[in-house]
């Protein structure tokens, strides 16, 4: 169980340098998008239309790519937590882990929140910008694809009710990641209390699924550095260099708290976690990069689980159990995200938001971070609803959809580089003594033995 065979073809990438392939495909992407984008006035520029089909072809690659990731997210999500419980099968190991992880999730949730409206709120990006014209441009915009109708919130008690699934059927169909996160840890800790003779067929079962899961995710990395180079390009040829620069000031906000955020994970690494910070930023860089090209947490999983486990040393039942998981749950980046574009778009619109306004506006955010799905886009709709439920029109996104995708990259990374820095920090809490036997070093259950 210690093996990721599976993972034979993410090996293979790796050691080929996959974030060197993935950087040059960036690169070659803006400047190929410089080249032919409307905006640019080059002579190679393009006309509108014929950017916005040359860019359906271009994105093609990362299309497949990311389509192929979604087909086997969630079975590799499921047998990951259960694999990775039942390999600890003690629920005394389980309990321990629970106590220290979720706590620490909310806390650096709520450190990202904290983060993002203090530079929001001190540098006010809206009031840097033409709010007559993003008004008007946000008016015209179509975002109907984007915007949801605002509906009567559930009352908290419901929302407690329905974390578990009444039919987890409909939760797959749904992509509910958080109700199918609660049924697999049910699962899990089910199959971790029956005897080993009893689950060894179904273990074996969802290891193989995993091995195959994992395949599939090999053949996909083999065309990442095309997708990048195609999703980069059609970004930079639908909005153009003036698109970038017109919002300079909330990008800026943006990718500024979440280097302040990444810095706080590097105080952790090297206070609580007792790491070396420069071995491992360089132990984490396939996952950070790939993070952001993808713009997916998901299709990061299982380098992630690759990378905590081979190079950070992370024992087999925490990286396990904590990738997965903190794909799902644990979103810094998007939380600082969701609430510095929140009191931008307030800003342009010239809306005061008053002190307990601004407390449920951190609290909507931390809650709407956590379960949110690991795909490219989601953080835009979610904020949707952050604005509705504070009076911002949430028409307002409309201003934001032109810039969200390069954000999107950023928090993506730093959601990962938090996740592996939960699996670092939880290997040094969870002392070898509390973990079960199968997971020991094999001289430490030696010496243990005698």
């Amino acid at each position: 169980m210690k093996d990721f065979k599976g993972l034979q073809g993410l090996h293979l990438l790796i050691k080929t340098r996959l974030w060197a392939q993935v950087l040059a495909a960036m690169a070659l992407g803006v400047a190929f998008g410089l080249t032919l984008a409307p905006s640019g006035g080059g002579p190679l520029a393009l006309s509108p239309e014929a950017a916005e089909s040359l860019g359906e072809w271009l994105k093609l690659p990362g299309s497949i790519f990311l389509n192929m990731i979604q087909m086997v997210v969630i079975p590799l999500i499921a047998t990951s937590i259960i694999l990775g419980i039942a390999t600890a099968g003690d629920p005394d190991f389980l309990r321990k882990t629970a106590l220290r992880l979720i706590p620490y999730f909310v806390c650096t949730t709520i450190i990202a929140v904290l983060i993002g409206a203090s530079l929001a709120g001190t540098i006010k990006p809206g009031a840097f910008v033409d709010q007559a014209a993003l008004t008007t441009s946000a008016a015209e915009a179509d975002v109907a694809p984007v915007i949801a109708e605002p509906t009567e919130p559930e009352s908290a008690a419901v929302q407690l009710a329905d974390l578990i699934p009444a039919n987890p059927a409909e939760a797959t169909l749904n992509r509910n990641m958080l109700q199918i996160v609660v049924a697999t840890i049910f699962v899990a800790v089910a199959v971790s209390t029956l005897s080993g003779a009893k689950t060894k067929p179904f273990r074996d079962l969802l290891q193989v699924t995993q091995d195959i899961a994992l395949k599939i995710v090999s053949w996909a990395m083999l065309l990442a550095p095309l997708a990048v180079f195609g999703l980069i390009s059609d970004f930079i040829l639908q909005v153009g260099f003036s698109g970038l620069v017109g919002m300079s000031v909330y990008i800026a906000v943006v990718i500024v708290g979440l280097a302040l955020l990444v810095c706080v994970y590097m105080a952790i690494v090297a206070i609580l976690a007792g790491r070396d910070v420069k071995a491992f930023l360089a132990a984490i860089l396939d996952a950070q990069v790939l993070a952001f090209s993808t713009s997916s947490s998901a299709a990061t999983m299982p380098v992630s689980m690759k990378i905590a486990e081979e190079e950070l040393g992370v024992r087999p039942a925490i990286a396990k159990f904590i990738i997965p998981l903190g794909a799902t749950i644990n979103m810094d980046g998007t939380a600082l995200y969701q609430v510095v574009a929140a009191m931008f778009v307030a800003q342009v619109y010239g809306i005061e938001l008053a002190p307990d306004v601004m407390a449920m506006l951190m609290v909507t955010v931390v809650g709407a971070s956590i379960g949110s799905p690991s795909t490219p886009g989601v953080g835009i709709v979610i904020l949707a609803t952050v604005l509705q439920s504070v009076g911002v029109p949430a028409s307002g996104v409309a201003i934001l959809l032109g810039v969200d995708r390069i954000l999107d990259m950023c928090r993506t990374s730093v959601n990962v580089t938090g996740d592996l820095t939960a699996c670092v920090v939880m290997d040094k809490w969870i002392g070898v003594e509390q973990l079960p036997e199968g997971d020991m070093p094999e001289d430490v259950a030696a010496a243990a033995a005698e």
